[in-house]
């Protein structure tokens, strides 16, 4: 069983390659099972699949901190980057959107500007 803090500091083609040789280990003992099947295998084919679950997220895991890097500077980023918020406040209008005015607005607070009246005592 492979450990994933292990496995943390290797590169991405070491563990490409630890994944490999592990798919491989996976394909012998599934052939193996087929002959004889007994419950040491089925129990290892489950660990098999695990470590290469373990392997496959360490991988995305490099990528993805990959593309933080490179993305970090830049204005747009990809939506799997971009923090996960609400849906609502995600859809919400942004504060330039919010201050615009119609047209109409505009004529009204032009033509019809805000009296002010000074009260005398």
């Amino acid at each position: 069983m492979v450990k994933a803090y292990k496995l943390k500091d290797n590169t991405e083609a070491q563990l490409i390659d630890e994944l490999n040789k592990t798919k491989v280990e996976l394909a012998k003992v599934r052939v193996g099972k087929v002959a004889t099947s007994t419950q040491a295998k089925l129990t290892k084919i489950k660990g098999l699949r695990k470590d290469i679950a373990r392997i496959l997220t360490l991988i995305n895991m490099k990528r993805k901190a990959a593309k933080r890097v490179e993305f970090a500077k830049k204005s747009k980023k990809p939506v799997d980057l971009r923090k996960r918020l609400t849906r609502a406040i995600r859809k919400r209008l942004s504060p330039v959107q919010q201050k615009k005015k119609t047209l109409r607005e505009k004529k009204r607070e032009a033509n019809f500007p805000l009296r002010k009246y000074a009260i005398m005592s």
